[in-house]
């Protein structure tokens, strides 16, 4: 069973947190809807969770309501643990290549720092 936990800068601070609270709470809902079930089934549809191609092991939650689409990047710590470190509103078909590279940097600096401790 997979668990999700969000990424926090060395700050304490937390992008994914933040972004959330400028949602409306029927969008948070949504968003706890699918993340909640990223964790309680095994194979969950690719319109829900999808490793992005071409990146450096970037994983994508996606989630829709109404017209708005969310867009959750994470990485996976191990098979079971992921871990989200980056929330966006998506306004175009394609995914904006800085919104990668900001997973990714995070990414890194995650395992950076999990190493010193």
């Amino acid at each position: 069973m997979r668990e999700i936990s969000f990424y926090r800068l060395e700050n304490g601070k937390c992008p994914v947190e933040d972004y959330l609270e400028n949602l409306s709470n029927k969008q948070v809902e949504k968003v706890f809807f699918v993340l909640d079930l990223i964790e309680a089934i095994d194979i969950v549809p690719r319109k829900f969770f999808k490793k992005l191609e071409a990146t450096d092991d970037i994983w994508e939650v996606r989630i829709q309501h109404g017209n708005n689409i969310f867009r959750l990047f994470g990485f996976l710590d191990g098979n079971e643990l992921v871990v989200l470190n980056h929330a966006f509103t998506k306004k175009t078909q394609k995914v904006p290549q800085k919104e990668i590279k900001i997973a990714e940097q995070r990414k890194k600096d995650y395992f950076a720092r999990r190493r010193l401790a």
